[in-house]
């Protein structure tokens, strides 16, 4: 069992009786399906696994992107003794005996080892420092994957001796292709069970994986198994067979149509209109009909810049922790993180202020160009500046009351303009109150 890679071993083993997730596995780097960012012809690690000349690596991404395809893969291609342990089973022992036969591989063989540690955060620090030597001399090459954000829950000295590959979820095109191969593929997929699958079926189940291949073939296999043929001898996978496997409903949110656009637009406005209630409602419905968690994100965040703005600063902080939780969290806990945000944000003050600060200031720009800086507000600081005058009178804020002094910051043309002016909402208030102090010198 040297020679053979567990993979290749298991397969064997269980024959057609493994599950279809585990079948479709691509077998070649040339099957893998998505990725092309960091597994395109031109890229990296693809020359890297055709030429089998692999550096430590960490995989990181959402469930069912095919971090353990790819590991897969390399252990089918790689000359090199192949070896996988999973952090939430194994422990130090077993790393200690992964070490030890590769020091044999190397001294007998002068063959090296690669490691495969699928969910390698879940190992402490003290598991992971173990590995640390082993890897800087060579006696391992180490491919962890992740779930996890490895800047945050790897070992900063492994994450800095490894290549940090992000997988990123499948496409719904992506995810297409892997439908018509599990159900025509007679080989290893469930062509042998006489299955077709209509249009609208696989669109919705394509929708509904959220880019995780192995729900699409979750859903694809129950389907298969549970469906009795129809007249014509054929397993016809409807719509409503796919919506009972995948225990979701259809919902008017076609992501080209009107109703997408409606959709959002409602739950913008609701923040907007500091109503909570409509705000976790269409969020509901957003992600109910598979949208993109991060595509909610990045419309929390524009709100809680342009909506709340000053009035509220902490809003944009919830948005952006939010934005960030979400991708290191993901479905289904990532729902409670976007309701905490939308929420904050729709009970927050509003103010927008800022928004019109710099469209104002945009406008103004377009219509003076580009306008002399004040010769004190200039660097002074480079060869021949003195000469021209540059900082020459320039008053430094903090040697005066209350950290103001009066003086010109705009251009010329532009003296006297007002472009941010803070509303009475929330924490611009303040700084409203802040501003009228400090300039009447109270």
């Amino acid at each position: 069992m040297d020679n053979m890679d567990i993979f290749s071993f298991m397969q064997e083993k269980a024959g057609d009786e493994s599950p279809l997730a585990a079948r479709m596995r691509p077998k070649t780097i040339d099957e893998v399906v998505g990725q092309s960012h960091i597994i395109g012809k031109d890229k990296l690690l693809y020359r890297a696994i055709k030429a089998d000349r692999l550096g430590s690596l960490i995989f990181y991404g959402p469930p069912g992107t095919g971090k353990t395809t790819l590991a897969r893969v390399i252990a089918n291609t790689t000359s090199a003794a192949f070896r996988q342990i999973n952090a939430t089973v194994s422990g130090k022992k077993d790393m200690e005996e992964v070490v030890e036969n590769a020091k044999k591989e190397k001294a007998m063989y002068d063959r090296r080892t690669i490691l495969f540690i699928d969910e390698i955060h879940r190992f402490n620090k003290a598991q992971q420092d173990y590995l640390l030597p082993y890897v800087e001399d060579g006696t391992i090459v180490l491919i962890g994957a992740t779930t996890e954000n490895p800047y945050f829950e790897v070992n900063g000295a492994l994450v800095s001796r490894s290549s940090i590959f992000r997988l990123e979820p499948l496409s719904k095109e992506d995810i297409l292709a892997l439908i018509e191969r599990a159900v025509y593929d007679k080989e290893r997929g469930m062509g042998s069970y006489g299955a077709v699958i209509d249009e609208e079926a696989a669109g919705f189940l394509a929708e509904q994986a959220d880019g995780d291949a192995r729900r699409a073939l979750n859903a694809i296999e129950l389907a298969v198994l549970t469906t009795a043929a129809g007249e014509d001898g054929k397993i016809h996978l409807t719509l409503e067979v796919m919506q009972d496997c995948i225990q979701r409903r259809v919902m008017r949110f076609d992501k080209d149509g009107d109703n997408h656009y409606n959709v959002i637009s409602a739950f913008i406005k609701s923040m907007r209109g500091s109503d909570p209630d409509a705000a976790v409602y269409y969020l509901a419905r957003m992600l109910y009909s598979g949208e993109s968690v991060s595509f909610i994100a990045r419309r929390i965040m524009i709100c809680a810049a342009e909506d709340v703005g000053n009035a509220d600063p902490q809003a944009l902080i919830v948005a952006v922790s939010a934005a960030e939780a979400v991708d290191r969290v993901g479905m289904p806990e990532a729902q409670i993180i976007l309701s905490q945000a939308a929420s904050y944000v729709a009970c927050a003050p509003k103010s927008n202020s800022a928004v019109n600060a710099i469209f104002e200031a945009t406008d103004a720009v377009k219509k003076t160009g580009n306008l002399n800086v004040p010769p004190h507000l200039c660097d002074a600081h480079y060869k021949g500046a003195k000469a021209l005058g540059y900082g020459t009178g320039y008053k430094y804020a903090h040697d005066f009351p209350n950290h103001y002094v009066r003086q010109q910051y705009l251009p010329d043309e532009l003296e006297g303009e007002q472009f941010y002016r803070p509303s009475d909402m929330g924490y611009e208030k303040k700084i409203k109150e802040h501003f009228k102090k400090i300039k009447n010198g109270e």
